[in-house]
């Protein structure tokens, strides 16, 4: 399964790995992060990632599952 909602922050990235898409499509927040900061923009989604994994205490893309995740609870 690949995700083609487009991806705008590393955060959503791990949520649909975890989730079982095999791609996540993030062109939109690369050509941003180019534009705004240049090679150190791209870079930031890249971080946002990781640090995402990293919170969650998980090494590698094949790590996210969806116990990970905390359903939305609505008020």
């Amino acid at each position: 399964m690949s995700w083609t909602g487009g991806g705008r922050r590393g955060t959503d990235v791990v949520k649909a790995i975890a989730l079982g898409a095999t791609a996540v499509a993030v062109g939109r927040p690369y050509v941003w992060g180019l534009a705004v900061g240049g090679r150190e923009g791209v870079r930031a989604l890249r971080r946002e990632t990781e640090l995402a994994m990293a919170l969650t205490g998980v090494a590698s893309l094949a790590g996210l599952t969806p116990d990970l995740l905390v359903p939305h609870l609505s008020a």
